[in-house]
């Protein structure tokens, strides 16, 4: 058996049933009734992936009303999260209602940090999309924004804040299941987006769990090229939706990590587009853990120092232990840990797990890949030119 069959054969079984206790609010301790908001865009980045759903996670949070400028998807997406008030600004509604709480949906980061500098300015904690910011110079002014008014903002990464993910961490970091771990390999989707805009969109979470499990790199060494030659400045183009400018169609990257670990992340247009590789792979001295994204990650294990089956010996096999895990509400389940962990936060004066820092590691990870192109291919962190390296480039 393959590992294409294997994983066919074994998803449905693989993990159903851990249940975070946030439901009761059992970690309010303050008593508070939460007011919530949340601010999406139809036209201009939607409500990603049904954030404005997650409120409804909370017995002790309810959502008071929706912005959208556009009027059908405001009736529509208002009408979903049970939420009777709506407004066409954003900002009318965040001076009118006064949220203690704001979900931030649009995918799309050109307006991430006009819609958190308006988040802050009415003191209200929340939950936003990622990427974070289309670059780190907006990223800084975002987070110094929260920091000077004491509020707790949590990003969507929700691999990081996955029990499984943990668990994953736990036993191949700490317990040494595979020994001593070598390197990362990372990939994005390779879809219509291969290269540049995948490296944005896909990237962010696999770099967040890079940085998560083996903590700040130190070093990008990246080649970039279109059509098989160097990139240069005339191929740089804007992303197809408003992410920031992007280049390239075949990225590979190399990150060094403290203790000599290596992270390598590619993507690359290639003829047969998206074929469910996007994800992360851990090599140890012992063998191999492979982690595929969904909204409960799947994730096996090859218990061979080879990094090859070795006949029949060996063949890829679940992951040992792993929380079984079932979700109160499908389609924003993946979200209960980090809505869990924001009450908590905001209860007990602590930062997030998976703060707007986290969004902003990430990104310099892929504003890193960008720099290269300035740089003959090598930078080293923390990036000290903050503004986007393509501007500048283009400029």
């Amino acid at each position: 058996m393959d590992r294409r069959e294997f994983i066919a054969a074994t998803t449905a079984a693989s993990v159903a049933a851990y249940i975070v206790g946030s439901a009761s609010g059992e970690n309010n301790r303050s008593g508070q009734k939460y007011r919530a908001c949340i601010i999406g865009d139809t036209q201009r980045g939607g409500y990603g992936h049904s954030l404005h759903l997650l409120w409804a996670l909370r017995d002790d949070v309810e959502a008071v009303a929706l912005a959208d400028p556009d009027e059908k998807g405001r009736e529509k997406h208002a009408a979903e999260a049970g939420v009777s008030r709506t407004y066409s600004d954003y900002r009318e509604m965040l001076d009118k209602e006064r949220p203690d709480l704001v979900s931030m949906g649009p995918r799309w980061t050109v307006h991430h940090r006009d819609y958190l500098l308006a988040c802050a300015e009415v003191g209200a904690h929340g939950i936003m999309e990622k990427p974070l910011a289309p670059d780190l110079e907006e990223a800084d002014e975002m987070i110094q924004a929260v920091q000077e008014k004491g509020l707790k903002w949590a990003i969507a990464f929700n691999f990081r804040a996955s029990p499984v993910i943990r668990h994953v961490k736990r036993l191949v970091f700490e317990e040494d299941l595979i020994g001593q771990v070598l390197e990362l390999r990372g990939r994005g989707k390779e879809d219509r987006r291969a290269g540049g805009e995948d490296l944005i969109v896909l990237g962010t979470h696999i770099f967040d769990m890079m940085i998560y499990f083996l903590g700040q790199p130190l070093s990008c060494m990246a080649n970039v090229t279109v059509d098989g030659r160097k990139a240069v400045r005339t191929d740089i183009h804007e992303a197809t939706e408003p992410l920031g400018p992007v280049i390239g169609d075949r990225i590979h990257a190399v990150y060094e990590f403290p203790k000599g670990v290596a992270g390598f992340f590619a993507t690359v247009k290639n003829r047969d587009g998206n074929q469910g590789r996007w994800g992360l792979d851990i090599y140890g001295t012992k063998g191999v853990v492979t982690i595929r994204m969904a909204a409960v990650p799947e994730v096996y294990l090859l218990p061979s120092p080879s990094w090859a089956p070795d006949g029949k010996d060996r063949q890829w096999e679940p992951f040992p232990d792993l929380p079984r895990v079932t979700f109160r509400d499908p389609r924003v389940g993946q979200y209960e840990p980090i809505v869990d962990d924001l009450i908590y936060c905001i209860e007990r004066g602590r930062v997030p797990f998976t703060s707007l820092g986290a969004g902003r590691d990430s990104l310099a990870m892929i504003q890193a890949v960008f720099e290269t192109c300035l740089h003959d291919g090598h930078v080293t962190f923390p990036l000290q030119n903050r503004s986007h390296p393509l501007k500048r480039w283009k400029d």
